[in-house]
């Protein structure tokens, strides 16, 4: 997980900072310094005018342009004339374009990950029709607006879908009055998601919806119960001692039943039926990895089809957290159940090191860089973009200590929100 985040953010900040360095640069200003982590640096060296170097904090970076009053709070030359190389010097319109720059390499980033993406892996999902041949489990979330496990969930927002992915879509979910039109034993009627759902999806670790899933044995961990009881990759576990377990979700709430106890497993195996005897652990689980045998499709996609997708999907994802602000902000969510940090973040990328999903995170990533620095607090290229957008409006440039006040400013906005996003992952990880 540590290093999943470490590598996205040192590949996000990296080209962030070197899109506010090569604007600079071709406007003639000098940049002094460019840095990918935060001092104490570990490894630099000096190429022309500017000293480049890696700092052994690898959770930001920046970019030093001469004659700026920046994070570094530096205003040393601001008491001598302006030199003409200096960011100070310049038209308000080129160093506007300097402040957006690490902001536009970042959407930029973004949009070619998921292009990529798109166009590499193509689009996997699981039908409606076929999730709906068995119906869904409910989890406690989902039992807890209505749904029970074997619903049928026939359209949503009384629309049909296709793609089983769109019940749980951020645009269903995000939005107010979303409802499910469901069939259970033969009835048919709506369930409602309440205002503020969002919020307990994104903060409470259990489930909510998936379909009923028909299962087989993947892997099998090497020195576990499931191990010992001899168990093996492509085996089928069809029953729990009497229990039939067809599914997943009936083993999982086999195990859960005799947790600490021994169990029989019935194995389908090359045709045949083994019985096994295996020791089922405290958390409920015997250790393999099981392997979902619901069919899936996938859609490859043109070049021309996986820039429209992609790019589709990018920008999507900053549309989502402009709702998911505008929520916090009418309180029907929380922002300590909604914000994640650094812990926060490396979880989502799990475990184990897949690429397919370390590219999709290090893209939304992206995406949500290029809005949080958008944003008009002093300290970030946004502040800097409100400040300057005011000066080329009414032609009046702020003060240099007005300037260096709201830099400060910034900084203790900043720090009081990396503070309380780190609080609240230790506060999240331990509920």
């Amino acid at each position: 997980m540590v290093g999943q985040l470490l590598l996205a953010l040192s590949i996000l900040v990296g080209v962030h900072e070197l899109g506010h360095m090569l604007t600079a640069k071709y406007f003639g200003m000098r940049v002094e310094k460019y840095s990918i982590g935060f001092p104490p640096k570990v490894f630099g060296f000096t190429k022309g005018e500017t000293e480049y170097s890696l700092g052994a904090i690898p959770l930001g970076g920046f970019v030093k342009i001469s004659g700026m009053i920046d994070e570094s709070l530096d205003t040393e030359s601001l008491s001598r004339p302006p030199e003409p190389w200096e960011f100070r010097a310049k038209p308000a319109w080129q160093r506007l374009i300097v402040m957006i720059g690490g902001i536009t390499v970042n959407l930029i980033v973004g949009v070619v990950i998921f292009i990529c993406l798109t166009y590499h892996y193509g689009e996997e999902y699981v039908t409606a029709d076929e999730v709906n041949k068995r119906g869904i489990v409910a989890g406690e979330l989902g039992q807890e607006i209505g749904l029970k496990t074997g619903d049928k969930i026939l359209k949503v927002n009384g629309k049909d879908y296709s793609r089983f992915a769109e019940v749980k879509s951020p645009d269903v979910l995000l939005s107010d009055g979303s409802y499910y039109t469901v069939e259970r034993d033969g009835k048919v009627f709506n369930v409602y998601i309440p205002k503020g759902f969002i919020g307990k999806l994104s903060s409470d670790k259990q489930a909510f919806i998936d379909p009923i899933i028909p299962f087989g044995v993947e892997n099998v961990i090497n020195g576990s119960n499931a191990d010992k009881a001899g168990l093996k990759s492509g085996d089928e576990i069809v029953a729990v001692d009497t229990t039939p377990t067809p599914y997943f979700h009936q083993f999982q709430q086999a195990l859960a039943a005799h947790k600490g106890q021994a169990i029989t497993l019935n194995v389908k195996r090359g045709g045949e039926n083994v019985l096994l005897k295996a020791e089922v652990d405290k958390t409920g689980k015997i250790g393999f990895k099981p392997k979902d045998l619901l069919p899936t499709h996938t859609q490859y996609f043109s070049l021309g089809g996986a820039a429209k997708e992609g790019t589709t999907e990018a920008f999507a994802v900053i549309i989502n957290t402009v709702r998911g602000f505008g929520k916090i902000f009418k309180r029907e969510i929380s922002a300590s159940d909604s914000i994640s940090g650094p812990i926060g973040i490396a979880q989502q990328f799990g475990g184990e090191w897949v690429w397919k999903r370390f590219w999709f995170f290090t893209g939304l990533l992206s995406m949500v860089l290029a809005f949080m620095n958008i944003l008009p607090i002093p300290a970030l290229d946004g502040g800097h973009v409100m400040f300057l957008s005011y000066e080329i409006i009414t032609g009046r440039k702020p003060s240099d200590k007005f300037m260096e006040i709201s830099q400060k400013i910034g900084m203790v906005i900043l720090l009081g929100l990396m503070v309380f996003a780190f609080g609240n992952d230790i506060y999240k990880s331990f509920r």
